[in-house]
């Protein structure tokens, strides 16, 4: 398993080359923020009012995304895993006693698959599953909404890690 490295992507690059150049890097950034991390402090609240917004509850959520996405929508893979689940709710962020590093590892693994999609459909390809209307939307599309939903969560995560042990950074 190969973490993408914080580097952003060239300015004069095509499309695609920027698009997966911009989500690596997001992603690598969610990692980084966990390097270092005790399991208890991976799954430590810090928000009052969200108590599964944590490290290793981030992280369960962004493997269950990328799934969601590229695999489900955008390839009409049957819908499992926990966005598909009434209950418990938010099942995507319950972390309780998975370790940090298997988390991270599924997460990486995820990632990969989610780029052999990538790497094999065209920008303009829509989504495939008949049940969501989100499947309507382009590869582009689902692309440019990856990077808003790991750069947002890259956020949540440079937060989550200052209220932890005072360390930042952004890249």
């Amino acid at each position: 398993m190969t973490i993408p490295s914080r580097i952003r992507p060239p300015y004069r690059a095509d499309e695609r080359t920027q698009l997966t150049g911009w989500l690596s890097m997001q992603r690598a950034i969610i990692h980084w923020k966990c390097e270092g991390l005790s399991e208890a402090d991976a799954h430590r609240p810090v928000l009052p009012a969200s108590p599964l917004m944590t490290m290793a509850g981030l992280v369960l959520h962004l493997r269950w995304v990328e799934h969601m996405w590229f695999e489900v929508m955008l390839l009409g893979r049957p819908a499992t895993g926990p966005f598909f689940q009434e209950e418990p709710e938010d099942a995507d962020m319950r972390a309780a006693g998975i370790p940090l590093s298997r988390l991270l590892a599924e997460y990486t693994e995820q990632c990969a698959i989610s780029d052999g999609v990538i790497a094999a459909s065209s920008l303009d390809q829509v989504g495939r599953h008949p049940d969501f209307e989100a499947a309507s939307g382009s590869l582009r599309w689902m692309m440019l909404h990856m990077i808003e939903e790991t750069a947002r969560h890259a956020g949540h995560a440079d937060a989550i890690r200052e209220l932890l042990d005072e360390r930042t950074g952004y890249y």
